[in-house]
């Protein structure tokens, strides 16, 4: 397995240990839906968040700035058939957990209500 996986499978597993111990309830993760993925989707309370995790060994940038447009579009697709696939009442959130570091010392940003679906022109 490539490395850039290996970090992102432990960086995953982190994002899932940060959000259980702030209270979230994990459904589930590495979602496939078509050709998108979703990394994580957890719920707490009314709320139904759908986590995008970045994970980088390099600190001199945040890895969150790598969540782009085109990134929030296909994550906001994906959650869109997740949901309406499993008729889902929950309000939906779209967060960023971004992990800097590596498994002996790294930071964990979690940034809840990251972004809003784009308006689309369909």
């Amino acid at each position: 397995m490539a490395e850039h996986n290996i970090t992102g499978e432990w960086g995953e597993q982190v994002a899932r240990e940060y959000l259980a111990a702030h209270g979230y309830a994990i459904m589930d993760s590495n979602i496939h839906v078509g050709h998108k993925e979703i990394d994580i989707v957890a719920f707490k309370g009314t709320t139904i968040a759908f986590v995008e995790v970045k994970t980088r060994r390099r600190t001199d940038y945040d890895p969150a700035d790598a969540v782009d447009a085109r990134k929030i579009s296909r994550l906001c697709r994906a959650a869109d058939s997740f949901i309406r696939s499993r008729n889902i009442l929950h309000e939906p959130r779209f967060d960023v957990i971004a992990i800097t570091g590596t498994p002996e010392n790294y930071t964990v940003e979690h940034y809840p209500d990251a972004f809003l679906p784009p308006l689309s022109n369909r």
